[in-house]
């Protein structure tokens, strides 16, 4: 079978059951950016990981070809499979015993720290895009209930996932400054 369909030549793809729809469809935009964020979790994946994390992002980005798939199939099909509420469920399980590992959060954190944690911080902006993306699907198209609160979730796993890698390598987290608190003090110092 060859890679090249010629079908999408003139801006349309095809979404399951037929249905032709514009490339740059609402729909067509929520799964791309799902695909994005499974691809960028590849990276991470591909790169020196602490022990443990490798079967968690390998499970999400499966979960993420399912979220795909759900978002790909308007309306109905038993032959697709969908995101489940069982999904966000274990999302939840896991950043509570993930967070079990970290320092409570006391200031705002940069992305960085390892390479592996800032690919996860990036991984969470795309999929904080995805979410966006999907918000404004279900503006327009009925989609499935679980799969908004998944997405979330995830973002949230995502950034915990970013600090426990950071953690479990010995490295801090990169603490924000905030600029005007530093100009605050050094003026106060100056001034002393």
């Amino acid at each position: 079978m060859k890679i090249y369909t010629k079908t999408g030549d003139a801006g349309e793809t095809g979404l399951w059951g037929g249905i032709r729809v514009r490339k740059d469809a609402a729909r067509i935009k929520a799964y791309g950016n799902v695909d994005e964020l499974n691809a960028v979790l590849g990276i991470v994946r591909a790169g020196a990981l602490p022990d443990g994390l490798d079967p968690l992002l390998e499970r999400i980005q499966n979960e993420l070809f399912v979220l795909g798939s759900d978002l790909a199939t308007p309306g109905d099909s038993a032959r697709i499979p969908r995101i489940q509420e069982g999904y966000i469920t274990q999302l939840e399980r896991e950043i509570d015993q993930l967070e079990a590992e970290l320092e409570p959060l006391k200031n705002f954190i940069l992305p960085g720290g390892t390479l592996g944690a800032a690919q996860l911080h990036l991984a969470r902006t795309v999929c904080r895009r995805v979410e966006r993306n999907i918000i404004t699907l279900a503006g327009l198209e009925e989609i499935n209930p679980f799969v908004l609160p998944y997405v979330n979730r995830l973002s949230d796993w995502l950034f915990v996932l970013s600090r426990v890698a950071n953690a479990r390598a010995g490295v801090p987290d990169v603490i924000w400054h905030n600029p005007a608190t530093a100009t605050a003090t050094a003026t106060a110092t100056a001034e002393a």
